[in-house]
Protein backbone atom coordinates (compact mmCIF):
# COMPACT_ATOMS: atom_id res chain seq x y z
CA UNK A 1 0.00 0.00 0.00
CA UNK A 2 1.33 3.43 -1.01
CA UNK A 3 1.26 6.12 1.64
CA UNK A 4 -0.36 9.18 0.07
CA UNK A 5 1.57 11.57 2.30
CA UNK A 6 4.87 10.64 0.65
CA UNK A 7 3.64 11.42 -2.88
CA UNK A 8 5.32 14.43 -4.52
CA UNK A 9 3.14 17.54 -5.02
CA UNK A 10 2.81 17.10 -8.79
CA UNK A 11 1.46 13.54 -8.41
CA UNK A 12 -0.89 14.51 -5.60
CA UNK A 13 -2.13 17.44 -7.69
CA UNK A 14 -2.90 15.07 -10.57
CA UNK A 15 -5.00 12.94 -8.20
CA UNK A 16 -6.84 15.98 -6.85
CA UNK A 17 -7.44 17.21 -10.42
CA UNK A 18 -8.97 13.85 -11.36
CA UNK A 19 -11.23 13.94 -8.30
CA UNK A 20 -12.37 17.57 -8.66
CA UNK A 21 -12.84 18.08 -12.39
CA UNK A 22 -15.89 16.10 -13.50
CA UNK A 23 -16.73 16.19 -17.20
CA UNK A 24 -20.47 16.86 -17.28
CA UNK A 25 -22.62 19.77 -18.54
CA UNK A 26 -25.00 19.37 -15.56
CA UNK A 27 -23.22 19.84 -12.25
CA UNK A 28 -24.81 20.73 -8.94
CA UNK A 29 -23.50 22.42 -5.81
CA UNK A 30 -22.15 19.18 -4.32
CA UNK A 31 -20.06 18.45 -7.43
CA UNK A 32 -18.90 22.04 -7.98
CA UNK A 33 -17.73 22.41 -4.39
CA UNK A 34 -16.36 18.93 -3.72
CA UNK A 35 -12.88 20.48 -3.48
CA UNK A 36 -13.91 22.02 -0.13
CA UNK A 37 -13.64 18.67 1.65
CA UNK A 38 -10.01 18.38 0.54
CA UNK A 39 -8.82 21.66 2.07
CA UNK A 40 -9.86 20.42 5.51
CA UNK A 41 -7.64 17.31 5.36
CA UNK A 42 -4.37 19.02 6.30
CA UNK A 43 -2.35 22.17 5.79
CA UNK A 44 -0.42 20.68 2.84
CA UNK A 45 -3.59 19.74 0.98
CA UNK A 46 -5.09 23.16 1.67
CA UNK A 47 -2.01 24.88 0.32
CA UNK A 48 -1.92 22.59 -2.73
CA UNK A 49 -5.60 23.17 -3.65
CA UNK A 50 -5.56 26.94 -3.15
CA UNK A 51 -2.23 27.14 -4.99
CA UNK A 52 -3.77 25.85 -8.24
CA UNK A 53 -7.23 27.47 -8.50
CA UNK A 54 -7.25 27.67 -12.31
CA UNK A 55 -6.05 24.15 -12.96
CA UNK A 56 -8.56 22.72 -10.48
CA UNK A 57 -11.27 25.07 -11.74
CA UNK A 58 -12.20 26.10 -8.20
CA UNK A 59 -15.59 27.83 -7.98
CA UNK A 60 -18.20 28.74 -5.38
CA UNK A 61 -21.86 27.87 -5.93
CA UNK A 62 -24.55 30.31 -4.75
CA UNK A 63 -28.30 29.70 -4.85
CA UNK A 64 -31.29 31.88 -3.85
CA UNK A 65 -31.20 30.05 -0.50
CA UNK A 66 -27.45 30.38 0.07
CA UNK A 67 -26.33 32.88 2.74
CA UNK A 68 -24.11 34.52 0.15
CA UNK A 69 -22.38 37.03 2.39
CA UNK A 70 -21.23 34.31 4.80
CA UNK A 71 -19.99 32.18 1.90
CA UNK A 72 -18.05 35.06 0.38
CA UNK A 73 -16.44 35.94 3.73
CA UNK A 74 -15.25 32.38 4.44
CA UNK A 75 -13.61 31.45 1.14
CA UNK A 76 -11.02 33.13 -1.11
CA UNK A 77 -12.15 35.32 -4.01
CA UNK A 78 -12.96 32.45 -6.37
CA UNK A 79 -15.26 32.60 -9.44
CA UNK A 80 -18.98 32.44 -8.57
CA UNK A 81 -21.76 30.34 -10.04
CA UNK A 82 -25.18 31.82 -9.22
CA UNK A 83 -27.79 29.19 -10.01
CA UNK A 84 -31.30 28.18 -8.96
CA UNK A 85 -35.07 28.44 -9.25
CA UNK A 86 -37.05 31.17 -7.58
CA UNK A 87 -40.39 30.76 -5.79
CA UNK A 88 -43.11 33.40 -5.40
CA UNK A 89 -41.93 34.01 -1.83
CA UNK A 90 -38.20 33.93 -2.63
CA UNK A 91 -36.19 36.96 -1.75
CA UNK A 92 -33.32 38.05 -3.97
CA UNK A 93 -31.10 39.68 -1.35
CA UNK A 94 -28.58 36.82 -1.27
CA UNK A 95 -28.46 36.73 -5.07
CA UNK A 96 -27.91 40.50 -5.19
CA UNK A 97 -25.03 40.14 -2.70
CA UNK A 98 -23.39 37.64 -5.06
CA UNK A 99 -24.04 39.86 -8.09
CA UNK A 100 -22.31 42.74 -6.37
CA UNK A 101 -19.15 40.69 -6.99
CA UNK A 102 -19.72 41.20 -10.72
CA UNK A 103 -16.07 40.69 -11.60
CA UNK A 104 -16.25 37.16 -10.13
CA UNK A 105 -19.57 35.84 -11.53
CA UNK A 106 -18.77 33.28 -14.24
CA UNK A 107 -22.23 31.68 -14.61
CA UNK A 108 -25.69 33.02 -13.79
CA UNK A 109 -28.91 31.01 -14.15
CA UNK A 110 -32.18 31.98 -12.46
CA UNK A 111 -35.58 30.56 -13.37
CA UNK A 112 -39.23 31.37 -12.56
CA UNK A 113 -38.48 35.02 -11.89
CA UNK A 114 -41.42 37.20 -10.87
CA UNK A 115 -41.57 40.84 -12.00
CA UNK A 116 -40.46 42.31 -8.66
CA UNK A 117 -37.58 39.82 -8.42
CA UNK A 118 -36.37 40.57 -11.92
CA UNK A 119 -36.55 44.32 -11.24
CA UNK A 120 -34.12 43.97 -8.33
CA UNK A 121 -31.76 41.73 -10.26
CA UNK A 122 -31.62 44.03 -13.27
CA UNK A 123 -30.85 46.96 -10.98
CA UNK A 124 -27.86 45.02 -9.61
CA UNK A 125 -26.58 44.13 -13.09
CA UNK A 126 -26.00 47.57 -14.56
CA UNK A 127 -22.25 47.35 -13.98
CA UNK A 128 -19.67 45.58 -16.11
CA UNK A 129 -19.59 41.79 -15.76
CA UNK A 130 -16.43 40.79 -17.57
CA UNK A 131 -16.26 37.11 -16.57
CA UNK A 132 -19.67 35.46 -17.33
CA UNK A 133 -19.50 32.61 -19.83
CA UNK A 134 -23.12 31.52 -19.31
CA UNK A 135 -26.21 33.63 -18.59
CA UNK A 136 -29.77 32.27 -18.22
CA UNK A 137 -32.75 34.33 -17.04
CA UNK A 138 -36.27 32.86 -17.27
CA UNK A 139 -39.27 34.96 -16.26
CA UNK A 140 -42.79 33.73 -15.50
CA UNK A 141 -44.24 37.22 -15.30
CA UNK A 142 -46.78 38.37 -17.89
CA UNK A 143 -45.34 41.91 -17.80
CA UNK A 144 -41.60 41.59 -17.33
CA UNK A 145 -39.61 44.84 -17.17
CA UNK A 146 -37.63 45.75 -20.27
CA UNK A 147 -33.90 45.11 -19.88
CA UNK A 148 -32.04 48.46 -20.17
CA UNK A 149 -29.14 49.02 -22.56
CA UNK A 150 -26.81 49.37 -19.56
CA UNK A 151 -27.30 45.69 -18.69
CA UNK A 152 -23.90 44.10 -17.85
CA UNK A 153 -22.36 47.49 -18.51
CA UNK A 154 -23.08 46.95 -22.21
CA UNK A 155 -20.31 44.38 -22.64
CA UNK A 156 -19.97 40.59 -22.35
CA UNK A 157 -16.66 39.62 -23.98
CA UNK A 158 -16.44 36.07 -22.55
CA UNK A 159 -20.09 35.07 -22.96
CA UNK A 160 -20.57 31.71 -24.70
CA UNK A 161 -24.18 30.86 -23.74
CA UNK A 162 -27.10 33.27 -23.43
CA UNK A 163 -30.67 32.18 -22.70
CA UNK A 164 -33.51 34.63 -22.07
CA UNK A 165 -37.13 33.53 -21.70
CA UNK A 166 -40.08 35.90 -21.35
CA UNK A 167 -37.70 38.86 -20.93
CA UNK A 168 -37.86 41.84 -23.34
CA UNK A 169 -34.44 43.13 -24.32
CA UNK A 170 -34.60 45.25 -27.50
CA UNK A 171 -31.05 46.45 -26.87
CA UNK A 172 -29.66 42.89 -26.97
CA UNK A 173 -27.88 43.27 -30.35
CA UNK A 174 -25.76 46.09 -28.95
CA UNK A 175 -24.62 43.90 -26.04
CA UNK A 176 -23.89 40.88 -28.22
CA UNK A 177 -21.64 42.83 -30.55
CA UNK A 178 -19.03 42.39 -27.81
CA UNK A 179 -19.81 38.66 -27.36
CA UNK A 180 -17.63 37.50 -30.23
CA UNK A 181 -17.23 34.00 -28.70
CA UNK A 182 -20.97 33.31 -28.31
CA UNK A 183 -21.82 29.69 -29.19
CA UNK A 184 -25.42 29.28 -27.95
CA UNK A 185 -28.16 31.94 -28.18
CA UNK A 186 -31.71 31.12 -27.05
CA UNK A 187 -34.40 33.80 -26.96
CA UNK A 188 -37.73 32.18 -26.00
CA UNK A 189 -41.22 33.51 -25.35
CA UNK A 190 -40.08 36.92 -26.64
CA UNK A 191 -42.66 39.59 -25.71
CA UNK A 192 -43.56 42.15 -28.36
CA UNK A 193 -41.85 44.80 -26.23
CA UNK A 194 -38.61 42.93 -26.92
CA UNK A 195 -39.10 42.68 -30.69
CA UNK A 196 -35.91 42.59 -32.76
CA UNK A 197 -36.35 43.12 -36.50
CA UNK A 198 -35.08 40.55 -39.04
CA UNK A 199 -32.63 43.12 -40.44
CA UNK A 200 -31.15 43.76 -36.99
CA UNK A 201 -30.91 40.03 -36.33
CA UNK A 202 -29.07 39.46 -39.62
CA UNK A 203 -26.58 42.22 -38.77
CA UNK A 204 -26.01 40.55 -35.40
CA UNK A 205 -25.55 37.07 -36.86
CA UNK A 206 -23.00 38.40 -39.32
CA UNK A 207 -20.55 39.14 -36.47
CA UNK A 208 -21.25 36.03 -34.35
CA UNK A 209 -18.89 33.78 -36.29
CA UNK A 210 -18.75 31.15 -33.51
CA UNK A 211 -22.52 30.77 -33.07
CA UNK A 212 -23.64 27.14 -33.37
CA UNK A 213 -27.20 27.18 -31.95
CA UNK A 214 -29.83 29.88 -32.47
CA UNK A 215 -33.35 29.80 -30.97
CA UNK A 216 -35.90 32.56 -31.67
CA UNK A 217 -39.37 31.97 -30.21
CA UNK A 218 -41.84 34.84 -30.18
CA UNK A 219 -44.68 35.05 -27.68
CA UNK A 220 -47.41 35.99 -30.17
CA UNK A 221 -48.06 36.67 -33.90
CA UNK A 222 -48.04 40.37 -33.03
CA UNK A 223 -44.28 40.34 -33.57
CA UNK A 224 -44.04 40.69 -37.34
CA UNK A 225 -42.01 42.80 -39.78
CA UNK A 226 -43.29 45.74 -41.81
CA UNK A 227 -43.80 44.37 -45.31
CA UNK A 228 -44.82 47.76 -46.72
CA UNK A 229 -41.15 48.82 -46.71
CA UNK A 230 -39.77 45.33 -47.30
CA UNK A 231 -36.22 45.19 -48.66
CA UNK A 232 -35.57 43.32 -51.93
CA UNK A 233 -33.52 40.08 -51.83
CA UNK A 234 -29.77 40.76 -51.67
CA UNK A 235 -27.33 39.93 -54.44
CA UNK A 236 -25.03 38.30 -51.87
CA UNK A 237 -26.00 36.38 -48.72
CA UNK A 238 -24.38 36.65 -45.29
CA UNK A 239 -22.76 33.31 -44.41
CA UNK A 240 -23.20 32.09 -40.83
CA UNK A 241 -20.30 29.61 -40.87
CA UNK A 242 -20.68 27.63 -37.63
CA UNK A 243 -24.47 27.56 -37.17
CA UNK A 244 -25.83 24.00 -37.23
CA UNK A 245 -29.02 24.31 -35.12
CA UNK A 246 -31.80 26.81 -35.84
CA UNK A 247 -35.08 26.82 -33.90
CA UNK A 248 -37.82 29.35 -34.72
CA UNK A 249 -41.37 30.14 -33.60
CA UNK A 250 -43.27 33.07 -35.05
CA UNK A 251 -45.04 34.28 -38.17
CA UNK A 252 -43.98 33.19 -41.61
CA UNK A 253 -43.30 36.78 -42.69
CA UNK A 254 -40.53 37.20 -40.09
CA UNK A 255 -38.78 33.99 -41.07
CA UNK A 256 -39.08 34.85 -44.76
CA UNK A 257 -37.31 38.17 -44.18
CA UNK A 258 -34.64 36.60 -41.97
CA UNK A 259 -33.60 33.72 -44.23
CA UNK A 260 -33.57 35.96 -47.31
CA UNK A 261 -30.24 37.41 -46.21
CA UNK A 262 -28.35 34.41 -44.80
CA UNK A 263 -26.72 31.14 -45.82
CA UNK A 264 -26.13 28.37 -43.28
CA UNK A 265 -23.93 25.74 -44.96
CA UNK A 266 -23.46 23.60 -41.81
CA UNK A 267 -27.15 23.43 -40.82
CA UNK A 268 -28.17 20.01 -39.47
CA UNK A 269 -31.35 20.90 -37.56
CA UNK A 270 -34.09 23.29 -38.65
CA UNK A 271 -37.08 23.39 -36.29
CA UNK A 272 -39.88 25.81 -37.29
CA UNK A 273 -43.20 26.50 -35.56
CA UNK A 274 -45.67 28.85 -37.23
CA UNK A 275 -48.62 30.48 -35.56
CA UNK A 276 -51.83 29.49 -37.30
CA UNK A 277 -52.47 31.63 -40.36
CA UNK A 278 -54.28 31.37 -43.68
CA UNK A 279 -51.40 31.82 -46.12
CA UNK A 280 -48.24 29.71 -45.83
CA UNK A 281 -46.65 30.79 -49.11
CA UNK A 282 -42.90 31.11 -48.44
CA UNK A 283 -40.78 31.20 -51.62
CA UNK A 284 -37.76 32.69 -49.82
CA UNK A 285 -37.84 29.93 -47.20
CA UNK A 286 -37.89 27.38 -50.05
CA UNK A 287 -34.77 28.99 -51.52
CA UNK A 288 -33.06 29.03 -48.11
CA UNK A 289 -33.70 25.33 -47.48
CA UNK A 290 -32.54 24.56 -51.03
CA UNK A 291 -29.20 26.17 -50.18
CA UNK A 292 -28.62 23.74 -47.30
CA UNK A 293 -28.04 19.95 -47.28
CA UNK A 294 -30.85 19.45 -44.76
CA UNK A 295 -33.23 17.50 -47.05
CA UNK A 296 -30.66 15.22 -48.66
CA UNK A 297 -31.55 11.49 -48.52
CA UNK A 298 -34.21 11.81 -45.82
CA UNK A 299 -37.60 10.30 -45.04
CA UNK A 300 -40.76 12.28 -44.27
CA UNK A 301 -43.19 12.20 -41.35
CA UNK A 302 -46.55 13.96 -41.15
CA UNK A 303 -47.83 14.06 -37.58
CA UNK A 304 -51.20 15.28 -36.25
CA UNK A 305 -51.56 16.15 -32.54
CA UNK A 306 -54.12 17.86 -30.31
CA UNK A 307 -52.61 21.33 -30.69
CA UNK A 308 -50.51 21.16 -33.83
CA UNK A 309 -49.65 19.46 -37.10
CA UNK A 310 -46.08 18.79 -38.20
CA UNK A 311 -44.11 17.96 -41.33
CA UNK A 312 -40.73 16.49 -40.52
CA UNK A 313 -37.85 15.27 -42.66
CA UNK A 314 -34.99 13.42 -41.01
CA UNK A 315 -31.87 11.45 -41.87
CA UNK A 316 -29.31 10.48 -39.23
CA UNK A 317 -28.37 13.75 -37.45
CA UNK A 318 -30.07 16.03 -39.96
CA UNK A 319 -33.57 17.10 -39.11
CA UNK A 320 -36.06 19.57 -40.61
CA UNK A 321 -39.40 20.21 -38.91
CA UNK A 322 -42.20 22.65 -39.72
CA UNK A 323 -44.99 22.72 -37.13
CA UNK A 324 -48.25 24.67 -37.30
CA UNK A 325 -50.02 25.62 -34.08
CA UNK A 326 -53.61 24.61 -34.83
CA UNK A 327 -56.36 22.55 -33.16
CA UNK A 328 -59.04 21.82 -35.79
CA UNK A 329 -58.30 18.63 -37.80
CA UNK A 330 -59.45 20.09 -41.13
CA UNK A 331 -57.28 23.19 -40.62
CA UNK A 332 -54.38 20.96 -39.63
CA UNK A 333 -54.64 18.91 -42.82
CA UNK A 334 -55.05 22.03 -44.95
CA UNK A 335 -52.04 23.71 -43.32
CA UNK A 336 -49.82 20.65 -43.69
CA UNK A 337 -50.76 20.35 -47.36
CA UNK A 338 -49.95 24.03 -47.88
CA UNK A 339 -46.63 23.83 -46.06
CA UNK A 340 -45.55 20.76 -48.03
CA UNK A 341 -46.38 22.46 -51.32
CA UNK A 342 -45.22 26.03 -50.67
CA UNK A 343 -42.66 26.11 -47.82
CA UNK A 344 -40.41 23.25 -48.88
CA UNK A 345 -38.31 22.63 -51.99
CA UNK A 346 -39.58 19.94 -54.39
CA UNK A 347 -39.57 16.74 -52.35
CA UNK A 348 -38.38 14.61 -55.26
CA UNK A 349 -35.88 12.50 -53.28
CA UNK A 350 -38.12 11.27 -50.46
CA UNK A 351 -39.06 7.62 -50.87
CA UNK A 352 -40.61 6.85 -47.44
CA UNK A 353 -43.63 8.79 -46.16
CA UNK A 354 -45.14 8.20 -42.69
CA UNK A 355 -48.54 9.66 -41.80
CA UNK A 356 -49.83 9.24 -38.27
CA UNK A 357 -51.24 10.94 -35.17
CA UNK A 358 -50.90 11.37 -31.41
CA UNK A 359 -54.39 12.63 -30.67
CA UNK A 360 -55.56 12.08 -27.12
CA UNK A 361 -59.06 11.67 -28.56
CA UNK A 362 -59.44 11.15 -32.28
CA UNK A 363 -62.08 13.38 -33.92
CA UNK A 364 -61.82 12.99 -37.67
CA UNK A 365 -64.48 13.04 -40.33
CA UNK A 366 -64.14 11.64 -43.84
CA UNK A 367 -65.71 13.70 -46.62
CA UNK A 368 -65.03 15.07 -50.09
CA UNK A 369 -63.16 18.14 -48.80
CA UNK A 370 -60.89 15.99 -46.67
CA UNK A 371 -60.22 13.65 -49.61
CA UNK A 372 -59.12 16.63 -51.71
CA UNK A 373 -56.78 17.81 -48.96
CA UNK A 374 -55.23 14.33 -48.63
CA UNK A 375 -54.54 14.37 -52.38
CA UNK A 376 -52.97 17.85 -52.13
CA UNK A 377 -50.65 16.55 -49.42
CA UNK A 378 -49.69 13.38 -51.29
CA UNK A 379 -49.08 15.42 -54.44
CA UNK A 380 -46.04 16.96 -52.71
CA UNK A 381 -44.18 13.65 -52.64
CA UNK A 382 -43.69 12.47 -56.23
CA UNK A 383 -40.85 10.03 -55.43
CA UNK A 384 -42.50 8.15 -52.54
CA UNK A 385 -42.28 4.39 -52.93
CA UNK A 386 -43.44 3.35 -49.45
CA UNK A 387 -46.48 4.89 -47.75
CA UNK A 388 -47.10 4.17 -44.04
CA UNK A 389 -50.56 4.89 -42.59
CA UNK A 390 -52.24 4.64 -39.18
CA UNK A 391 -55.39 2.56 -39.09
CA UNK A 392 -57.48 5.60 -38.13
CA UNK A 393 -56.57 7.49 -41.32
CA UNK A 394 -56.57 4.50 -43.65
CA UNK A 395 -60.27 4.67 -44.69
CA UNK A 396 -60.12 8.38 -45.56
CA UNK A 397 -56.87 8.06 -47.51
CA UNK A 398 -58.21 4.97 -49.27
CA UNK A 399 -61.26 6.96 -50.37
CA UNK A 400 -58.99 9.74 -51.61
CA UNK A 401 -56.83 7.31 -53.61
CA UNK A 402 -59.93 5.84 -55.27
CA UNK A 403 -60.55 9.22 -56.87
CA UNK A 404 -57.21 9.17 -58.70
CA UNK A 405 -57.51 8.36 -62.41
CA UNK A 406 -53.92 8.73 -63.61
CA UNK A 407 -50.50 8.69 -61.94
CA UNK A 408 -50.19 12.37 -61.08
CA UNK A 409 -50.34 11.51 -57.35
CA UNK A 410 -47.67 9.15 -55.93
CA UNK A 411 -46.49 8.01 -59.38
CA UNK A 412 -43.64 5.91 -57.90
CA UNK A 413 -45.68 4.19 -55.20
CA UNK A 414 -44.84 0.50 -54.69
CA UNK A 415 -46.07 -0.37 -51.19
CA UNK A 416 -48.76 0.76 -48.74
CA UNK A 417 -48.29 -0.32 -45.12
CA UNK A 418 -51.25 0.07 -42.77
CA UNK A 419 -50.72 0.05 -39.01
CA UNK A 420 -52.69 -2.69 -37.28
CA UNK A 421 -55.50 -2.68 -39.86
CA UNK A 422 -57.37 -5.93 -39.35
CA UNK A 423 -58.79 -7.38 -41.43
CA UNK A 424 -56.50 -5.94 -44.12
CA UNK A 425 -58.98 -7.08 -46.77
CA UNK A 426 -61.16 -4.05 -45.97
CA UNK A 427 -58.40 -1.65 -46.95
CA UNK A 428 -57.55 -3.75 -50.01
CA UNK A 429 -61.19 -3.65 -51.08
CA UNK A 430 -61.41 0.13 -50.60
CA UNK A 431 -58.32 0.68 -52.76
CA UNK A 432 -59.06 -1.98 -55.39
CA UNK A 433 -59.80 0.52 -58.14
CA UNK A 434 -56.64 2.52 -57.43
CA UNK A 435 -54.42 -0.58 -57.33
CA UNK A 436 -55.98 -2.02 -60.50
CA UNK A 437 -55.40 1.24 -62.39
CA UNK A 438 -51.74 1.24 -61.41
CA UNK A 439 -51.32 -2.39 -62.48
CA UNK A 440 -52.73 -1.53 -65.90
CA UNK A 441 -50.04 1.14 -66.23
CA UNK A 442 -47.33 -1.37 -65.30
CA UNK A 443 -46.85 -0.32 -61.66
CA UNK A 444 -47.90 -2.96 -59.13
CA UNK A 445 -48.63 -1.97 -55.52
CA UNK A 446 -48.50 -4.29 -52.51
CA UNK A 447 -50.51 -3.72 -49.33
CA UNK A 448 -49.32 -5.03 -45.97
CA UNK A 449 -49.57 -4.54 -42.21
CA UNK A 450 -47.19 -2.20 -40.38
CA UNK A 451 -46.14 -2.10 -36.74
CA UNK A 452 -45.67 1.63 -36.18
CA UNK A 453 -44.68 1.57 -32.53
CA UNK A 454 -41.01 2.38 -33.10
CA UNK A 455 -41.93 5.41 -35.19
CA UNK A 456 -44.45 6.57 -32.60
CA UNK A 457 -41.79 6.50 -29.87
CA UNK A 458 -39.29 8.26 -32.09
CA UNK A 459 -41.64 11.09 -33.00
CA UNK A 460 -42.23 12.07 -29.38
CA UNK A 461 -38.78 13.66 -29.34
CA UNK A 462 -38.75 17.45 -29.07
CA UNK A 463 -36.14 20.15 -29.43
Amino acid sequence: MIRIDILPDNVLLDIVDFYVNIESPFLFKVEIERWQSLVHVCRRWRSLVFGSPRRLNLRLYCTPKTPARDTLDVWPALPLIVWGSMTPSSGVDDVVVALEQGNRVCQLSLQHLAERQLDKLLAAMQVSFQEPTRLRLFSDSETSPVVPDSFLGGSAPHLRTLELEGIPFPGLPKLLLSATHLVYLQLSNIPHSGYISPETMVALLSVLSSLQWLTLRFQSPQSRPDWVNRRPPPSKHTVIPALNRFVFKGVIEYLEDLVTFIDVPQLDLLNITFFNQIDFDAPRLVQFISRTPILADCDAHVLFEDRSATVRHSFHLRDSTIEISCREPDWQLSSVAQVSNTCLPPLSRIEDLYIWHLYSQLIWKSDAIENTLWLELLLSFPAVKNLYLPKEFAPGIAAALQEIVGTEVLPSLQKICVEGYEPLTHFQKNTRQFVAARELSGHSITISLWDGRWTRRRRRRRY
